[in-house]
């Protein structure tokens, strides 16, 4: 530790106050005295699109993210960020399709549980809310432990003192405004976190020996990790990563708190845009991984999750390794804040809003409680699990493979009328079923367990991909690509996929989920369900004042009078671009 180079203390400190105090500057300019519930948690669903862009841009570009690619270039080699940050860039894109059939049944709606209560009752809604606050707290914990590493190497303090600052600093600008406080600083932070990508990674590049290091270090890597198509990046990374990027596309809240945030017309171009800034910047970032391979470096403490700052610590000059300081700050905290503010919608909407009071008794001003109390115990719960440092990359997998139990269940219920309460719940359940034990190998995979298995990692792999097809092309290309790719599959994978696990796991749960759900949808006759009966059981908590449009400061036309706040002119500008 001695031997890297460090930030004092009174800079730390300065750094830490600025940011955080120019956020909580933004969140108490966008602040009112008496906030709106449904601005709370959605911000009133009119945010324009350079807002809504540069919010699921900052979302997704999160310290997590960039350990966790850098983390794979520096285990796989070359291919390593191509797969992670190219994969997660799909996910982006894949809410598009997916999220125009969303809005359209439930254009009001808070999150993607409260539409499944609609769609079919309590259980549906209780196993999403419930993955989606096991998500949210697991992504919140990764946040801290990449922000309390960064702390830890590049300043006097400790690990544990940086994760209490930084959980401290992103639940004071987040409490009292919720989720327009977390997309108006999102703004900011894009901005500024992709100005520092631009500058900092050249300057490691070459002060690290610049193109001359891929010859120099190049007896640092195994032939897999020379290799631009290695099959050993593929099946523990790549694939598993594609599996994944359904789950989260789907499953996650604080994607969907965006996808009902921006206004509905301009869903694709908002999503589109984010594809591309997350794609660049987190292979670029996941490339010191790989710089860092090359030129030999081991990681401090065999801990993978301090690589990127030992990188910075040992090549970046002062002034810009406090730049690097700040990106990585920003990209935590862009994403805690999102953690925060999903968690609170899902407690304010899902429990207390519909499970407790009833949508037509509950209290708007009790539910803004519930979600800051919520984000309060989130904070304090991301503490005590970040104390564990968990490997993050292996967080992040594992997550999102959790998800992929619910992904078919979820998807087919916004299209499939036969699509049952019994259905969505066994489905779910058989998912959860088959990947723990292969997830886990709490089973002995050889033999006829094995093979089993990995016919149904092989139905997984073409659920897979006839779902991102049924998302663009519809469902007759969907099922022609998910019959072909299983087929195509086959021949290799049965004897063979139950080795990775990882892998394994995801693709089962996609396989179970969708044979279970398919099968007792099939075996429903007689009912079918109204669609339009979503958008009458779900809508807006608070009416007070002109409704959530009105409090969130975020409707009106341009030029309307009364845009008062940072909020109202920022989208009033968006409007006028948009229609422009």
């Amino acid at each position: 530790m001695d031997q890297l180079q460090q930030l004092s203390g009174p800079i730390v400190v300065t750094l830490m106050l600025l940011f955080f105090g120019g956020s909580l500057y933004m969140s108490i300019r966008i602040s009112r005295k008496r906030e709106n519930a449904d601005g709370y948690m959605t911000g009133g669903g009119k945010i324009g699109f350079g807002i809504s862009a540069a919010s699921m841009t900052a979302t997704w570009i999160w310290a997590s993210s960039m350990y966790a690619s850098a983390t794979s270039g520096f285990t796989y080699g070359i291919s390593g960020p191509i797969h992670y940050g190219l994969w997660g860039a799909l996910m982006i894109l894949l809410i598009y399709p997916f999220g125009r059939r969303i809005r359209q049944v439930a254009p009001r709606a808070h999150t993607i549980a409260e539409v499944m209560f609609a769609r079919h009752g309590r259980s549906s809604q209780l196993m999403l809310a419930g993955s989606n606050v096991l998500g949210s707290v697991i992504s919140l914990t990764s946040n801290l432990i990449a922000g309390g590493a960064l702390i830890d190497m590049l300043s006097p303090f400790t690990f544990t003192q940086g994760i209490i600052a930084i959980a401290a600093g992103v639940l004071l600008y987040t409490l009292w405004s919720g989720f327009r406080a977390s997309v108006l600083t999102d703004f900011a932070q894009v901005v500024a976190m992709l100005g520092a990508v631009v500058i900092i990674i050249p300057v490691v590049f070459f002060a690290a020996g610049g193109p001359s290091l891929f010859e120099t270090g190049a007896h640092n890597l195994t032939p897999q990790q020379q290799d631009f198509f290695s099959s050993d990046a593929f099946f523990n990374q790549g694939a598993p990563y594609i599996a994944a990027v359904l789950a989260y596309a789907i499953g996650n809240q604080t994607i969907a708190q965006r996808l009902f945030a921006v206004r509905e017309d301009l869903i694709k171009k908002t999503f589109v845009t984010a594809t591309v800034g997350y794609g660049a910047t987190i292979i670029g970032v996941g490339m010191l991984g790989v710089l860092a391979l090359y030129a030999g470096i081991q990681p401090l403490n065999d801990d993978v999750n301090n690589l990127i700052p030992q990188l910075a610590a040992n090549y970046l000059p002062p002034v810009l390794l406090c730049v690097f300081f700040v990106m990585i700050i920003g990209s935590l905290s862009s994403t805690a804040d999102a953690d925060l503010t999903a968690l609170a919608s899902i407690m304010m909407a899902d429990i207390y809003g519909q499970n407790i009071a009833g949508k037509k008794r509950a209290n708007p001003q009790t539910m803004i409680w519930v979600g800051r109390i919520t984000m309060i115990i989130a904070t304090a719960a991301g503490l005590f699990f970040a104390s564990s440092q968990f490997n993050i990359l292996d967080l992040l997998v594992f997550v999102g493979a959790l998800w992929g139990a619910l992904v078919f269940p979820v998807i087919s219920s916004f299209y499939w009328n036969r699509v049952t309460n019994l259905a969505f719940t066994a489905a779910v359940i058989a998912g959860l079923a088959c990947f723990l034990p292969v997830r886990f190998e709490w089973i002995d995979l050889s033999g006829g367990i094995g093979i089993a298995s990995d016919v149904l990692a092989t139905i997984g792999i073409g659920v897979v991909l006839g779902l991102m097809a049924f998302g663009f092309f519809g469902r007759l290309v969907a099922l022609v690509v998910g019959t072909v790719a299983t087929l195509a599959a086959a021949p290799f994978a049965i004897g063979f996929l139950h080795t990775y696990p990882v892998l394994s796991g995801s693709l089962v749960a996609y396989a179970a989920s969708t044979i279970v759900c398919v099968v007792l949808t099939m075996a429903n006759t007689t009912r079918r369900f109204d669609f339009a009966l979503i958008k009458e059981r779900t809508g807006d908590f608070d009416t007070r004042d002109g409704g959530a449009d009105a409090s969130a400061g975020l409707a009106g036309p341009p030029g309307a009078a009364g845009a008062s706040s940072l909020d109202d002119r920022l989208e009033l500008a968006n409007d006028g671009k948009d229609r422009a």
